[in-house]
């Protein structure tokens, strides 16, 4: 008897004993919902988790949950997580907007001047199947895990961790725990219609939200003895707030995770849900916010978090060493899926080869290089570490875009060329695989074209063709147009004139470096420039100034390194052009050969946050003795991608001021008061005359000045503007008005 008590008492201590010991090392799962931008809500969580010093041993999350929970599992604390997205441009990723020193020249000059871009096939206008491709989302994500990118198996992260995404040709849940980890977070966050789909092992991958928004059932599978829950998702409306189409919709897709979130809320041991009211999935501009009703909501339950703090056994936490990542080393460049585009193009795109130290900047702008070019649907790319201590094998992944046809919509208004509907229809391997012809159509008070036909060859020299028509009418002085003689015998101060402009080149281009650009190349011009305000002939209808075709040689160096071709925050911009003039039809029969050369100089840079300085020295000369005017340089007039040597000029009308030879000295002030509302300051200077060079006028004070007071607002279809514009040496005043992009 006394032995079976003593067996009794034995066991019964042993069960008591393995009881306390469970319940003083409790596993506990972290699950974080989706909810765009309001999950940033979860960051607020993960600070005070690591104050109260909780051991977190799995995370699940889908959407926004998954890239925050990815991070967190990954070494990050929430504190370097909350550093980490006070610094993210969510504009840039949310709409995929690429660097624009991503582009080539041709690139960015095709692409700068349209405010709608529409996919043809078989003549069909088609949608996007997404605003974005994610690539930006896909970089920032692989630089922040790029410590674990040896890590294919999520279990074997510092915190175990796994993500939901939805199969949309099943609509059923994917469990995403092995593989790029990357990759996985991209897939579950690619929110319909915002992000292309992500392709994994042959699935086609969105947002995990859409079928599993909190996935706390497979998160108790991982053998969790408490749940610790963050939910950021929307409740249901009320009638006052269902009164557009977005809203109704968004409605009814919430009807589905609500009804979940009563059975999931209450399998939640710490159930956390922020006051989100407000907010919405892309309001990360109020993300500082955000964050810290996470924090607020979550201190509600210090009690429960600090009890569960109480009941685990201290254990060193699993940390990895995360060093800040300023240069990387490539062993091998693996590439996939290049069926049309050689590898010699690609490697021409990214700019960087194996074996060969860079700094991560100029690899994250490789990549961007080659998504620039809209050849491929995805570029996706893994870094693994190779053989080689310190250098990483990178498994690029290629799909070839099969759409190759683009229709591209913009509206313009100006003082000059007044209203105009641009038509641009872009057509990519008409003749070859790297080449692209793009059309230009300008209907309205001055009808245009641009045909452009450009050969990417990447490493070596592409080859571009280049056709425009250009005209306009302007009442100009009549002395930017006469002669000196013609001016004594014509007794009139202004003329109205018609300038049309028909010029086609052919020519090469090669890059030095990514923003440094060489062109040589031949062209043709024919120019007409005549008046009906002066007759010299009773039976005539119009008098003809120019009538002339010119044949010339030309080269030109080119460096920019603006940030933004329109509201340039920094950068520095050198265009210097030389063109021979070898033969013309000679309409006046006054041509003899000679040569323009002409070069701008500029330099950007911010001041503060919001206030940037530009400065801006141009200049130009006429070599040789041909006493031809039609070429000759003139200022006045307000706008961009003006043609052959016209200037802008504050203070002065269009084409007010000529001379075969100027100096210009612009300074700009530009103050953003709100986001894309710009308040500008501008003066500008200069001399204009025949032969200022010779005679050294052109460093003397300057002839001319004007000054500028404008507003600017940056819109999706281009710059709206309106400039007020003063001269102290004619003092008279002039508006002028700006609406869309410049063509």
């Amino acid at each position: 008897m006394n032995k079976a008590l003593i067996i009794i008492f034995l066991f019964i201590c042993q069960f008591g004993f393995s009881q306390t010991a469970t319940q003083d090392d409790l596993k506990v799962g972290l699950v974080l919902s989706g909810g765009g931008a309001k999950g940033l809500a979860h960051i607020g969580t993960l600070k005070v988790i690591d104050s109260l010093g909780i051991r977190v041993d799995y995370i699940a999350g889908t959407s926004m949950g998954a890239i925050i929970g990815s991070l967190y599992a990954s070494g990050y604390s929430g504190k370097e997580i909350d550093s980490i997205f006070q610094n993210v441009d969510f504009d840039a990723i949310i709409n995929d907007k690429l660097p624009r020193k991503a582009k080539t020249f041709y690139e960015r000059d095709n692409s700068e001047k349209y405010a709608v871009t529409l996919p043809v096939k078989k003549f069909k206008v088609k949608l996007p199947s997404a605003l974005s491709r994610g690539q930006n989302t896909l970089s920032l994500l692989t630089k922040l895990t790029l410590h674990v990118s040896d890590i294919k198996d999520f279990s074997k992260l510092p915190i175990p961790f796994f993500c939901i995404a939805t199969n949309i040709e099943t609509g059923e849940p994917v469990v995403l725990d092995k593989g790029s980890l990357p990759q996985a977070i991209a897939a579950s966050s690619a929110f319909p219609s915002l992000f292309q789909p992500v392709i994994i092992n042959d699935q086609m991958l969105i947002d995990g939200g859409v079928v599993n928004n909190y996935p706390i059932d497979e998160l108790k599978a991982k053998g969790a003895d408490v749940i610790i829950g963050v939910d950021v998702q929307d409740d249901l409306s009320t009638v006052e707030n269902l009164q557009t189409a977005p809203a109704i919709i968004l409605q009814i897709n919430n009807y589905r995770t609500i009804n979940d979130m009563k059975l999931k809320s209450l399998k939640t041991d710490v159930y956390i849900k922020p006051d989100i009211t407000n907010f919405n999935v892309v309001s990360f501009s109020d993300g500082r916010e955000i964050v810290d009703n996470g924090t607020l909501e979550t201190k509600k339950h210090i009690e429960q978090l600090s009890a569960i703090a109480s009941k685990q056994i201290k254990k060193e936490k699993k940390t990895l060493k995360i060093k800040p990542i300023d240069s990387i080393r490539i062993h091998n460049i693996n590439i996939d899926g290049n069926n049309k585009y050689t590898r010699a193009y690609v490697l021409g795109k990214l700019k960087f080869k194996s074996e060969r130290k860079i700094s991560y900047t100029s690899f994250q702008e490789g990549v961007n290089n080659l998504a620039a070019t809209n050849n491929f649907e995805s570029v996706i790319y893994q870094l693994q570490p190779s053989e080689i201590n310190g250098t990483y094998n990178m498994n690029l992944t290629l799909k070839e875009s099969q759409q190759n046809t683009y229709l591209r919509l913009a509206l313009h208004y100006d003082d000059l060329y007044k209203s105009g509907v641009l038509i641009n229809v872009t057509q990519k391997k008409l003749l070859f695989n790297s080449d692209v012809t793009s059309l230009d159509f300008v209907l309205g008070d001055n009808i245009r074209y641009n045909l452009d036909y450009y050969i990417d060859k990447g490493f070596y020299w592409s080859i571009g063709l280049h056709s425009r028509y250009n005209q306009f009418g302007k009442d100009v002085p009549a002395a930017a147009i006469l002669t000196p003689e013609q001016l004594m015998s014509i007794n009139v101060n202004k003329l109205d004139i018609n300038l049309g402009d028909f010029t086609n080149q052919f020519y090469l281009q090669t890059l030095f470096t990514k923003d440094v650009s060489l062109t040589l190349g031949a062209e043709h011009k024919h120019l007409k420039i005549n008046t009906e305000t002066i007759l010299t002939d009773a039976n005539q209808e119009e008098t003809t100034f120019e009538n002339s075709s010119f044949l010339s040689v030309y080269g030109q160096i080119k460096l920019d390194t603006y940030d933004n071709k329109h509201f340039p925050r920094e950068g520095f911009y050198f265009n210097g052009d030389f063109h021979l003039y070898l033969y013309s039809s000679d309409f006046n029969n006054n041509f003899s050969e000679f040569s323009i050369a002409k070069a701008t100089l500029g330099y950007t840079t911010k001041l503060s946050e919001n206030f940037t300085a530009n400065i801006t020295a141009e200049g130009g000369f006429k070599i040789g003795e041909d006493s031809n005017r039609s070429l000759n340089f003139t200022l006045g007039g307000y706008g961009n991608d003006f043609i052959n040597n016209f200037k802008s000029f504050y203070g002065y009308d269009f084409i007010a001021l000529s001379g075969n030879s100027f100096v210009k000295g612009l300074v700009e002030l530009d103050y953003e008061i709100f986001k894309k509302n710009h308040i500008n300051l501008a003066a500008n200077y200069a001399n204009i005359d025949d032969d200022i060079f010779d005679s050294g006028e052109w460093f003397t004070s300057p002839n001319y000045s004007g000054y500028a007071l404008g507003y600017s607002m940056d819109t999706f279809f281009g710059p709206l503007e309106a400039k007020y514009t003063w001269s102290p040496e004619t003092n008279q005043d002039l508006w002028f008005f700006s609406i869309g992009f410049w063509f």
